[in-house]
């Protein structure tokens, strides 16, 4: 089947058929009350995606009775530090934090709660701290940015839906697990078509990197994330060189705060954000199934606003 074929096929499906799709193989997305959540075994999780001004009072005693129905051994919520309280009287504790996060006015917090005991503590914890110290010692060295890209071989651009087909693909090749069903062309025009921009590196008619930016309109928040080079092409500081398309994409756009969640183990991405400049904001202890197993994660952050603004 060709590719335009294969995006009329795409196309056709209806938004239910989507979400359908991707409850059938990933953890499932659902609302309580105003928050919207993500929860299921392959995470093992109940995770507060977007607080959306819920209630606690209404709020906390569904996600616990979640995690128990479901026999989830984690809850993790981002919420406004202003709701914080109410989560650390109910027995979760404080991993991360990006400051300025809603609107550049209060900071965004990740509360967790372990109803599965043994997973509070990571069983690498000297590696993960070793992978900070890497990325300290690194922060003050510079990869270049798209300013001094210059590559006979290679553009950086915006992807569109005619990727799609590709980006799939690429996706299915670097993760073997991914909390979100990226690998998925059905899954990726849906976000194509809401608040998700896509970013590749691109060698003739190839694709061979890519990153995305999940935009939050509402709270002038950005996640850096999906980033994935094909294993042919590491080493060439691909993910930096994105990095910095989407930041002067996500100023341009009015972004004012920009975070990532990188894997914790994982010390090449976590030097990445370092040497941009971003902030180490907290670690989230085994929280993600990513590339074949739980992972913990860190929080970087950056202000988009006061870091200067990069014309090319």
């Amino acid at each position: 089947m060709n590719q335009s074929a294969t995006m009329k096929r795409i196309a056709t499906r209806t938004a239910d058929e989507v979400r359908e799709h991707r409850q059938t193989k990933f953890d499932r997305t659902a609302r309580i009350g105003k928050a919207q959540i993500q929860y299921g075994p392959v995470s093992d999780r109940v995770y507060v995606m977007r607080w959306n001004g819920a209630d606690p009072e209404h709020v906390l005693p569904r996600l616990q009775s979640l995690a128990e129905s479901e026999n989830l051994g984690k809850i993790i919520a981002k919420i406004p530090n202003s709701v914080a309280p109410g989560f650390l009287d109910a027995g979760y504790r404080l991993e991360a934090g990006i400051p300025g996060y809603y609107g550049g006015r209060e900071a965004a917090v990740f509360m967790g709660r372990y109803p599965d005991r043994s997973r509070r503590h990571p069983e690498n914890r000297e590696k993960l701290e070793h992978v900070l110290i890497l990325a300290a010692q690194n922060a003050s060295e510079s990869e270049g940015d798209v300013a001094d890209f210059k590559s006979p071989d290679l553009e950086l651009r915006e992807a569109t839906r005619d990727d799609i087909g590709q980006m799939a693909t690429i996706y299915r090749k670097v993760f073997e697990t991914y909390p979100f069903p990226i690998h998925e062309p059905a899954y990726l025009l849906d976000t194509m078509n809401q608040d998700v921009r896509y970013f590749a590196a691109v060698a003739g008619d190839r694709l061979v990197a890519l990153s995305s930016a999940e935009m939050d309109p509402k709270r002038l928040g950005v996640e850096m994330t999906d980033f994935a080079t094909l294993p042919e092409w590491r080493g060439r500081g691909l993910a930096s060189l994105l990095l910095d398309k989407m930041e002067i994409a996500m100023r341009q756009s009015g972004m004012r705060t920009a975070y990532t969640i990188a894997r914790a183990p994982s010390a090449g991405i976590n030097i990445v954000f370092a040497r941009k400049g971003y902030d180490f904001g907290g670690t989230l202890v085994n929280n993600t199934n990513i590339a074949g197993t739980i992972e913990s994660m860190n929080v970087w952050h950056k202000n988009l606003a006061e870091s200067g603004v990069k014309s090319y």
